[in-house]
């Protein structure tokens, strides 16, 4: 199985002594993070892709190749790339040069975002969002599995006899994970291609995250795709380690009380009551990641959140440390242990693709066979 973080890039002021980092502080701290996963065993770093303040990621490419460069095992992510206002065939060059410069480190995770104006900002209506989503990665697929392309859709300009260039690296194209909190259609969409599906559930309560799920798992059972607890899954989570509990929470309540999205909201304790945070010690923090297979199965990938609401980096780096070392190693036991045999244990990698070339992850399917 997967274990790894990820980042939303957003540039916070620290409560405890109202420093801000500037934006290339932010930056910079966020390569630590990555070299530091590396470095303690973990096995995915995944940023985000904002066009907005308070966030620096707008160019995830770029950065993953920078920490590429730097690493040897790390898998590279993203955490979401846009599918709705990017172009198609900027993804499909900028990914697979990616594969090039990674030797192959690399898959990302397709989502349409949560920032209303950014859609305008690139010429494109909010209204259309879903649409948006399922054209362009529809003729995405294409670009990095044709040589070839002729198309014509709604959103973009046709295509006549265009080639996408460089083509993925030994003509494996990029996994692909679709990410959504709330739209049963991305769910839909993953199970369609016999794609990943991410639910970020850092916000949710644990039925709503199972139900979308579950959705997500007999959809991909009913396009012939394998059994339904065989479906790619991959989850967020959301935690801060301390000795104790209360150390923990003395620690972190200031950044939660301020933090950019929840703080002013509910208390602490309702918050890690309703959602996935936890805030407590190593033992608390591996139970809890223990009970989400309860609620959805079996799964491939898991990615914690721990750099936010103005998290100093050392900080950071500290909770990455206690993260890799001691929690991951007891979850990891665990999740293997309790997996049937006919369960992967982990998502689809470059090597495991360019391994099997009959795998259904090189098809087009017409995308009016979609149920």
């Amino acid at each position: 199985m997967q274990f790894g973080i990820f980042t939303i890039g957003d540039v916070t002021t620290d409560p405890t002594n109202g420093s801000t980092p500037t934006e290339g502080e932010r930056i910079h701290a966020m390569t630590q993070m990555a070299l530091k996963a590396e470095e303690v065993g973990l096995d995915v770093f995944a940023t985000g892709e904002h066009h907005n303040p308070p966030f620096v990621p707008s160019s995830p490419t770029t950065h993953l190749a920078y920490i590429a460069a730097q690493t040897t095992t790390l898998q590279l992510s993203t955490a979401t790339t846009l599918i709705t206002t990017n172009d198609p065939l900027k993804i499909a060059e900028d990914y697979a040069f990616l594969q090039h410069l990674s030797g192959g480190r690399v898959d990302l995770m397709m989502g349409r975002g949560n920032t209303g104006p950014v859609y305008p900002w690139f010429g494109k209506d909010i209204r259309q969002g879903i649409p948006l989503a399922i054209e362009n990665y529809h003729l995405l697929r294409r670009l990095w599995r044709e040589p070839v392309v002729n198309w014509q859709g709604q959103f973009r300009t046709p295509l006549q006899g265009y080639t996408s260039t460089p083509a993925p690296l030994d003509n494996v194209p990029p996994f692909v994970w679709h990410g959504s909190i709330r739209s049963v259609q991305i769910a839909e969409q993953a199970a369609f291609y016999g794609d990943g599906f991410f639910h970020n559930n850092i916000f949710w309560n644990k039925e709503h995250t199972a139900k979308m799920i579950d959705i997500y798992r007999r959809r991909y059972e009913s396009y012939g795709h394998g059994r339904a607890d065989q479906a790619i899954v991959g989850l967020g989570g959301q935690v801060f380690i301390g000795e104790t509990e209360q150390a923990a929470k003395d620690t972190f309540r200031p950044y939660f009380d301020n933090a950019p999205v929840y703080g002013h909201g509910p208390s602490l304790e309702e918050f890690t009551h309703m959602t996935p945070l936890t805030v407590g010690t190593v033992e608390q923090v591996v139970e809890r990641t223990m009970e989400f297979v309860d609620w959805v199965g079996d799964y491939q990938r898991q990615l914690f959140l721990i750099d936010h609401a103005g998290l100093p980096l050392e900080m950071v780096l500290d909770q990455i440390e206690i993260l890799g070392t001691q929690v991951v190693p007891e979850v990891r036991r665990r999740m293997e242990a309790r997996r049937p045999d006919h369960v992967p244990s982990n998502p689809p990698t470059h090597a495991s693709l360019k391994a099997d070339p009959d795998s259904p992850h090189f098809k087009v399917r017409p995308v009016e066979e979609e149920a």
